[in-house]
């Protein structure tokens, strides 16, 4: 490094280098081979032979630094795990609350430290579970919640103070939010000392995931409010979870991942300053959300560059002055669509590895998937083991006991500078393009996404990306069974039975009056929607109520499809 290690030196380890792969290497390789003439990570960073000292000669010291200071490229927190682990946070979400509560309870009785919910395809859509969208697909692949009194039901006998719960939703997320805020005040809790977080990362539906309601603009601007609202009434609860996950997911490289989601990011602490709420007062509540995927290295150096960039967007652009408003923190979940039919148990090694990097790559909260998630929803028995994993990483390896253990590998910082630097290439385009919304309406994410998908899919079947089980060591499987999770057949009428009883017993004049008030509100470009949406939900308005009213002012957002 520039500080320590004199011009003299690096010529000298370079000149080694350079001798050592004229003689001995060339050597080498005349009698045998290397695989490839030229290798990559996953996310085609070319990879050298070896690293040395002269490869980050040039990385100024205070760019590395130490843990839990500026730019926190080593950890968020000066003892990170030394102090307390990570938060194993299984996601779990099926069929209606009380069956997913059973779950939630089952994983907290194993050891598990925090809650996660998926929620059924209506739920996220809006529509309640007795609209005729909703035929077929409630409590399905997650959980089924329509009401105020569904949410007593996923979370009855769960203390909100003692246990964080993450809410994993983007176009409905604020009337979720609502219920929960609901929930807590029914219960009699402070709202300032609950914590979790709701995804509510609306941008990326539209570059990836596809689950979007309203028009872009009224979509962040919802996003704004739950931002606003937050900051002033509930200060350890994080408002956002800006997620990378579902963009790699969808098939995008992890650099895209990277720089995507802080272009998302950079869109969302714009739209709440316009608000006059200062930086520093809710940038500390901002979390993010991150795919682990299998190059083991690359998936390290892209969290540790991920934290410098977050650090240097927060100082540099938006005048953050606080340190906690510099310190990116982030759920971490392994890689979904690594995961595969054939030879399913491989897939424990898979999670297992993609884990440990994301520990080592300092995540603050992580859920590991099971072995039997290619097929279905996952079984308790898949959910206790992926769960010992995370445990087992944590009590048995002692990889908790040093902050940041690859720091000043020659390899991971040489990775990390090169994942700082394309990241910012890609923010700097994208605002001489005219910035993230404008470029989502072009289809210019979604082009690289399914730019990339589409390679990785023709490296897969050629055999260039190896996939075990898939297309290398492939075996008949013909007469293998695997128990899966059952689909509960009464869900549906279980659930929609307690949504018509809600809607029975509520005065629906007051509900009226309410949803008129909503309009009102949601007209009002300087208002915030989360205080009517807490009323209704209290009142017993669905969330189709809601959706459906608001639909009459802001329409529905049509995507120009990108081939």
């Amino acid at each position: 490094m520039s500080d320590t290690l004199s011009h003299a030196r690096t010529d000298e380890i370079a000149q080694a280098v350079e001798d050592w792969e004229r003689t001995e290497v060339a050597e080498f390789i005349a009698r045998a081979p290397e695989r490839k003439e030229q290798f990559y990570t996953l996310g085609d960073f070319p990879v050298k032979r070896t690293y040395t000292a002269a490869d980050i000669a040039d990385t100024p010291l205070e760019d590395i630094g130490l843990p839990g200071k500026y730019p926190f490229t080593r950890g968020p927190y000066p003892t990170m795990y030394r102090g307390r682990n990570w938060t194993m946070r299984q996601i779990a979400g099926f069929g209606t609350g009380e069956d997913t509560n059973k779950r939630f309870k089952f994983l907290i009785e194993q050891g598990q430290t925090g809650i996660s919910t998926d929620f059924d395809m209506p739920t996220l859509m809006g529509y309640d579970s007795d609209h005729p969208m909703s035929d077929g697909e409630v409590g399905r692949e997650g959980v089924a919640i329509d009401t105020l009194a569904d949410m007593r039901a996923l979370l009855d006998g769960i203390d909100l103070e003692k246990i964080s719960v993450s809410l994993t939703i983007n176009p409905t997320a604020w009337i979720l939010l609502a219920m929960y805020i609901a929930l807590c005040e029914e219960r009699g809790y402070d709202l300032n000392k609950v914590s979790g977080t709701v995804q509510a990362d609306i941008l990326k539906e539209y570059m990836a995931q596809k689950e979007y309601i309203f028009p872009i603009a009224p979509s962040v601007r919802i996003v704004r409010d739950i931002i606003s609202h937050s900051t002033r009434t509930m200060k350890r609860y994080n408002p956002i979870n800006i997620s990378g996950y579902h963009i790699s997911e969808a098939g995008s490289s992890p650099l895209h991942e990277a720089a995507f989601t802080l272009a998302n990011l950079i869109v969302y602490v714009e739209e709440v300053l316009k608000t006059g709420v200062e930086v520093d007062d809710f940038a500390p509540r901002l979390a993010f959300f991150f795919v682990c995927q299998a190059d083991f290295f690359e998936e390290i150096a892209k969290f540790r560059a991920l934290r410098r960039c977050y650090a240097k967007i927060m100082k540099e652009r938006f005048g953050a002055k606080k340190p906690e408003s510099m310190r990116l923190r982030f759920h971490c979940q392994t890689a979904a669509a690594s995961l595969t039919k054939p030879q399913y148990m491989v897939n424990v090694m898979r999670t297992t590895t993609q884990a440990l990097a994301a520990v080592l790559g300092g995540a603050q909260s992580l859920h590991t998937n099971g072995y039997d998630e290619a097929f279905a929803i996952p079984t308790e028995h898949a959910m206790q083991l992926a769960l010992r994993t995370q445990q087992v990483i944590a009590d048995e390896t002692g990889v908790t006991q040093v902050v940041d253990p690859l720091g000043g590998s020659y390899f991971v910082e040489s990775l990390t500078n090169d994942y700082e630097k394309k990241i910012f290439e890609i923010l700097d385009e994208v605002e001489e393009r005219g910035g993230a919304i404008k470029l989502i309406e072009e289809g210019w994410f979604q082009k690289h996404i399914a730019d990339f998908a589409y390679e990785t899919a023709l490296r897969k079947q050629s055999g260039e990306k190896p996939v075990i089980g898939v297309n290398r060591y492939v075996m008949d499987e013909s007469h293998v069974k695997i128990e899966v999770h059952p689909y509960d057949e009464t869900t549906a009428k279980r659930q929609i039975d307690r949504t018509r009883s809600v809607r029975a017993g509520r005065d629906e004049a007051r509900v009226q009056a309410l949803l008129d008030e909503l309009v009102a509100v949601a007209r009002d470009e300087s208002a915030n929607v989360m205080p009517v949406t807490i009323q209704l939900v209290k009142e017993g308005a669905t969330m189709g109520d809601i959706v459906e009213k608001l639909k009459t002012i802001w329409g529905v957002y049509r995507e120009t499809p990108v081939f």
